[in-house]
């Protein structure tokens, strides 16, 4: 009888001694569990903020768009460029354009490898319509300067952006990136000599007319007057259409 109790006590003290460990073993590894499921729910919330801004600029709700990628900008250690890249762009489709050059500029220094090019298209883009802005009121000189400014983004953007496994990463894989580089050059460029050049003169009247009495000549003058402005105001408006924005600005990722 001895025996058998003896045995089940032993028995006993084994589960006892079980239970310990498994509890111990379940109390050390409690942090590196907690942590786990953290980083998938951290995943999951940024794939899904991700999707809220693409859905949202998509459809051109730019404020949600704005306030999804917002929800990127907090511990974002796997891609930190990402949400001030898709702050910026939602600001940008909502005309912010001090804004949207700001976090632009923000997630420059985040990008890694190929994931400059979209940055530095759409920060040139912004600084381009920054341009557009000053020339539309009249600040032909800080419109040179600002189209100076995106022209030299889009020279210095790396020529690994013109590349195959660039077009691949795009946010706008539909878009040639390297057409694009080199359309937004020769736009800007054109854009900043044409704000570098004087407003056109008031054509001289043709002196082997006849004499006009004092005023045919007030009207003559106020006539070209009026038509000089026109030009002007033509010339300063020519690029405000789809092509004077820039073709917009890439969709965030």
């Amino acid at each position: 009888m001895s025996t058998h109790a003896d045995a089940a006590a032993g028995l006993l003290a084994v589960n006892r001694r079980r239970r310990r460990i498994r509890r111990r073993v379940a109390i050390a590894t409690l942090p590196l569990t907690l942590a786990a499921l953290l980083l998938v729910v951290k995943l999951l919330s940024m794939y899904a903020f991700a999707h809220a801004s693409i859905s949202s600029f998509v459809s051109g709700a730019y404020a949600e768009s704005e306030s999804a990628a917002r929800g990127q900008d907090v511990a974002n250690w796997f891609e930190p460029f990402a949400a001030p890249y898709n702050i910026g762009t939602a600001l940008a489709g909502a005309d912010e354009l001090a804004a949207s050059r700001s976090e632009l500029e923000r997630a420059l220094p985040l990008a890694q490898g190929l994931q400059v090019c979209p940055v530095m298209i759409n920060l040139s883009l912004v600084i381009e319509r920054q341009g557009d802005a000053a020339q539309a009121d009249g600040d032909a000189a800080k419109a040179a300067e600002l189209y100076g400014e995106a022209l030299e983004i889009t020279v210095e953007t790396p020529e690994e952006c013109r590349s195959d496994e660039a077009q691949q990463q795009s946010p706008q894989p539909n878009r040639d990136m390297s057409d694009t580089l080199d359309e937004n050059q020769q736009r800007q460029q054109e854009k900043q000599r044409q704000s570098q050049q004087p407003p056109d003169q008031p054509q001289q009247p043709d002196q082997s007319e006849q004499p006009q009495t004092p005023h045919d000549k007030l009207d003559d003058i106020e006539d070209r007057l009026n038509q000089g402005a026109q030009e002007r105001e033509e010339q300063l408006g020519g690029g405000q259409g789809d092509e004077g924005t820039g073709g917009g600005t890439d969709r965030p990722w």
